[in-house]
């Protein structure tokens, strides 16, 4: 199944560290932020199901402005220091999964080439938990156009790669917008899901790989 993988691509938030370790440190920033949050969730599902677009940026920020009731410019400086900027003193105090540093490393010494594609700006994470020299490219899809599960930004990846999508492994933590994001794009793909909801659900049938922590995904790749 994976004998033809040349390349293993990445989501981070949510995949390479635990959802909740970051959102319990958000609570008062969100409550703090309640009405942006309120308007600015409802604006990044319409973007989901958007096609590619020119200037992902413009488009979001018109949409957020209409919702607030404020110009464009004043929206798209409100994503720019509250979504955006804001978050980032909070990443340095998460810390990856166990053995994400190491699965990189073997990764690396057995040929496949790594890449990021995130929906959030990578750079958001600062060094991305010293991850960034095993990287053979880092992608926010924002900057490409479209978000995940459009196929679009998959496509990208895949061109800048250099590899078909049959050669990809894209590893996430949403059936949603990761699984089918790389499915629909020809790709095969992972997702982690925690312990126990591995042990009493069923099996993701729409992933190839689905695993509970990185020394079982190693597992499959070495």
């Amino acid at each position: 199944m994976l004998a033809d993988i040349k390349a293993v691509a990445f989501d981070i938030d949510g995949t390479l560290y635990p959802s909740l370790s970051l959102y319990w440190r958000l609570v008062p920033y969100i409550i703090r932020h309640f009405r942006f949050y309120l308007h600015y969730n409802k604006v990044r599902k319409i973007m989901h199901r958007t096609a590619p677009l020119p200037d992902f940026y413009e488009y979001q920020a018109r949409l957020l402005a209409s919702e607030l009731g404020c110009s464009s410019n004043r929206a798209k400086a409100m994503i720019k220091v509250i979504a955006y900027d804001g978050l980032r003193p909070y990443f340095k105090k998460i810390k990856p999964f166990k053995h994400v540093f190491d699965t990189f490393k073997a990764l690396r010494e057995k040929g496949y080439k790594i890449a990021l594609l995130s929906d959030f700006p990578p750079d958001q994470k600062g060094d991305i938990w010293g991850l960034i020299p095993y990287c053979d490219l880092i992608l926010g899809t924002e900057e490409i156009g479209a978000l995940k599960p459009s196929k679009y930004p998959f496509g990208i990846m895949s061109i800048a790669l250099d590899l078909e999508p049959g050669q990809i492994l894209y590893v996430g933590n949403s059936v949603k917008f990761d699984v089918r994001g790389a499915n629909y794009a020809g790709m095969k793909s992972a997702i982690i899901v925690s312990p126990i909801k591995k042990i009493f659900s069923k099996k993701i049938k729409e992933a190839n790989i689905s695993f509970s922590n990185y020394r079982q995904f190693l597992n499959f790749m070495i």
